[in-house]
């Protein structure tokens, strides 16, 4: 039998991106990454999804930390018919929908990762410093699974790597003709279509993304207490040097919160050789450790950035103020237009101007929202 690995279609433009799940008040449930453990769950109560970025409804979509499947009443009904002992759907309410919506969690799970026929797999080593982690999957590229090991079972995660979600021939097929939308699938059986040339490549990019993060990660730290589950994937591509948008939170002394981007320093993926990207990474702190306007904030303010050479350039070297779009921003920062003023670049006492990666310098620009008032007086 055939397998698909079944992701969020990330590539579609204009998308809305849910958020995770909470209960009725509004708290983010304990266990976030519960639902894609690939094991059955314990819901005692009716949860919530709010949309993180809203733009075109799917059928199929993740939500942007914890990864959980949200899947609309079409595609909830083909798992249920196709695969009843694999999976088992959790009803919610998505914000401004009235269509039904469920949680999709396989509840099962099998040790099947081939990494032979895998283009390449790395596992977390006692040096790495992550003993929880010790002698799991670290990275898997060119996934491909023995599916002689996965029994009849149409729907499942593989052990090591379960942020992957599997399905069987038959049942992707179901979901095609039902004509839902949001969903991607890339085969994971067969020999691999990786060639050598190919996993040279990839071995290159591996090796420059983790002198990368590793980096940053270690300078990340000495800011405050690193929240290792709130990394925030929220787009791939959009122009970032090496194609991967991704936001850290930084618990700082008393209570504050610093929001940065993780990415806008990365190499540049298309040369393939070390750099510090454009050399800069963004910085918001605030006493809202909860909020969600921080990142969007962060998010368009770094697209005008990565979109415009001529704001870099002053970002990194300078002062620079700039308006961005202010939906879903706080009332008290809104212009009469309906935007949001920021000031780049301000020096604190608490942040440090720069930092130094392995292949040069990168600025910390910190971001200072704007009063309307202050803006006046600015300009």
């Amino acid at each position: 039998m055939r397998y698909f690995e079944l992701f969020d279609d990330m590539e579609l433009k204009d998308r809305w991106l849910p958020g995770d799940a909470s209960n009725a008040q509004g708290q983010e449930i304990d266990d976030i990454w519960q639902f894609k453990d690939g094991c059955p769950v314990q819901i005692n109560e009716r949860l919530r999804i709010p949309i993180g970025h809203p733009g075109k409804v799917l059928d199929y979509s993740v939500t942007s930390v914890g990864g959980a499947p949200v899947v609309h009443r079409r595609v909830a009904s083909v798992f249920t018919e196709l695969a009843p002992g694999d999976v088992q759907v959790i009803p919610v309410d998505v914000d401004e929908q009235s269509e039904p919506y469920f949680i999709l969690v396989a509840t099962r799970t099998f040790q099947c990762i081939d990494d032979q026929e895998s283009a390449e797999v790395l596992y977390w080593k006692p040096e790495d410093g992550r003993p929880e982690k010790t002698g799991r999957y670290r990275s898997v590229m060119g996934m491909r699974i023995d599916p002689t090991k996965v029994g009849d079972a149409k729907v499942f995660r593989p052990w090591g790597w379960s942020i992957v979600l599997i399905v069987s021939e038959d049942l992707k097929e179901a979901l095609e003709r039902s004509g839902a939308t949001g969903m991607a699938f890339t085969e994971v059986t067969g020999p691999s279509e990786v060639t050598p040339e190919e996993r040279e490549h990839h071995r290159k990019l591996q090796v420059l993304y983790e002198r990368t993060e590793t980096a940053r990660t270690a300078f990340w730290r000495t800011l405050g207490t690193l929240d290792e589950k709130a990394i925030l994937p929220i787009v791939v591509g959009g122009g970032w040097p090496a194609r991967r948008q991704v936001w850290r939170i930084i618990h700082r002394p008393e209570g504050r919160t610093l929001f940065v981007t993780d990415g806008l320093s990365d190499f540049f993926v298309e040369a393939v050789e070390p750099s510090v990207g454009f050399g800069l990474e963004l910085a918001l702190e605030t006493d809202e450790p909860q909020a969600n306007w921080p990142v969007t904030l962060l998010e368009r303010i770094a697209n005008e950035l990565v979109g415009h050479e001529h704001l870099r350039e002053p970002a990194r070297t300078g002062l620079l103020s700039m308006e961005v779009d202010g939906e879903r921003m706080p009332e008290t920062l809104l212009t009469k237009e309906g935007r949001v003023a920021v000031l780049l670049g301000m020096d604190t006492p608490t942040l440090p101007t720069h930092f130094t990666m392995p292949d040069g310098q990168v600025r910390l620009v910190t971001v200072k929202t704007l009063m309307p008032r202050e803006l006046t007086y600015l300009l």
